[in-house]
């Protein structure tokens, strides 16, 4: 009686300790495929093309990645951020004589979002920098293969704004220079993946995030 007593106690806790050990395995998996991932995302590797996006899945099949939309047992969001100064205001006819930016350049001093593609299963979790919104009229519309978001847009749609503010723009004060330099993308990765739940312990996500 006093053994049965003690395995009501007992099974629970060598239940949660495996559990516990395969979710860190799976958080370590999680690092590694936004680490990676965000390594040749930064370098141009264009994970839009299905050839691409075979490597990507096998990279991530440990923590059951998968190409098709809405499968899956995990995920990876690719954004590109850029922020929006005299440059990008510049590029788009938004100066005025003295070269100060106008009102029609509405995102002006704002992190926009110039990219953003998920692989995966999108339901996993939302990103932390926010979406940009495509259903609205000030909206944007992405590339709807790429995801890429056009100049033209970011600039001036509201939509097209990100929560982000980590890392400091361009700028030079007293001829020192620092945060990142006028026109250059910041690009981040963002992965996800459902952890191991065995009953009493429920499922929820392992994540981790790069900056590049």
């Amino acid at each position: 009686m006093e053994f049965g007593l003690i395995l009501t106690f007992l099974v629970p806790i060598l239940v949660g300790t495996g559990v516990m050990g395969i979710n860190m395995i799976r958080q370590q998996q999680t690092i590694q495929l936004a680490r990676e991932a965000g390594y040749l995302y930064a370098r141009g590797f264009d994970f839009s093309l299905p050839g691409n996006q075979t490597i990507l899945t096998r990279t991530g099949a440990p923590i059951g990645l998968s190409a098709t939309a809405g499968q899956g047992n995990s995920e990876i969001i690719f954004t590109a951020l850029i922020y929006v100064d005299d440059n990008e205001c510049g590029s788009q006819g938004f100066l005025d004589s003295n070269g100060v930016p106008t009102s029609a350049c509405t995102n002006y001093n704002k992190w926009v979002f110039a990219q953003r593609l998920i692989v995966g299963n999108s339901s996993i979790r939302s990103s932390t920098t926010g979406s940009p919104l495509t259903n609205t009229p000030t909206g944007v519309i992405p590339d709807s293969v790429t995801g890429i978001i056009p100049a033209s847009q970011y600039v001036t749609a509201s939509g097209a704004v990100a929560n982000f503010s980590l890392v400091n723009p361009y700028s030079l004060v007293d001829g020192v220079v620092t945060g990142l330099p006028s026109k250059q993308f910041l690009y981040i990765t963002e992965a996800a993946a459902t952890t191991y739940a065995m009953y009493p312990y429920t499922a929820s996500s392992t994540y981790s995030y790069g900056l590049f």
